[in-house]
């Protein structure tokens, strides 16, 4: 089966949905988003450590985070090296993520694009609402990030220079993430 996603908002509302996001989320959240993709970067250059995973997931879901210490610092310098290798596939980097305990797949999602921004996006409740749909498993996670690519690689939101993880994809999923908070709720 293959999801279908539909665009809610219009497509020339998106940068602007991406900047009022920005400018709804208040300081704490800025401070969460930029120390996550600076632990993203700090993993995809080998630093495979519990304060970066945490940083990620405390930006993604604050209640998940004390969850991260019943993984060894084994087992997260294991999973995240698959995470964080250019060679393995979003099926192979997302069930590496998901044998930790406390990570499902929304966080799998926001841990693999604070690594790779520009090749990841954020599974996230809001977003997929935005999109008209609500599953989630590694292929539809799959299928949601090719739509958003080639959402993203069409030109209809550039990135947010000044601003954490400036991809044209976390711009989209900005706007997205903004359109579901000011029509849905």
């Amino acid at each position: 089966m293959v999801a279908y996603f539909q665009l809610q908002p219009p497509e020339t509302e998106l940068q602007q949905l991406a900047e009022e996001y920005w400018e709804k989320s208040g300081e704490k959240e800025h401070e969460l988003e930029k120390a996550a993709f600076d632990a993203g970067e700090a993993i995809r250059k080998g630093d495979y450590t519990l304060a970066n995973l945490e940083a990620i997931v405390r930006w993604k879901s604050e209640r998940a985070v004390h969850y991260l210490i019943g993984n060894s610092s084994e087992k997260i310098r294991r999973v995240l090296s698959v995470a964080a290798s250019p060679e393995s596939s979003t099926e192979a980097a997302v069930n590496a993520l998901l044998e930790l305990h406390g990570v499902d797949l929304p966080v799998a999602s926001a841990i693999l694009a604070a690594i790779y921004p520009e090749r990841y996006t954020v599974l996230d409740f809001r977003v997929l609402e935005a999109l008209g749909h609500a599953r989630h498993d590694v292929r539809f996670y799959e299928e949601y990030l090719a739509f958003c690519k080639r959402l993203a690689e069409s030109n209809i939101v550039k990135p947010q220079s000044e601003l954490p993880a400036p991809t044209p994809l976390r711009t989209l999923d900005r706007a997205l993430w903004e359109w579901t908070r000011s029509h849905i709720g």
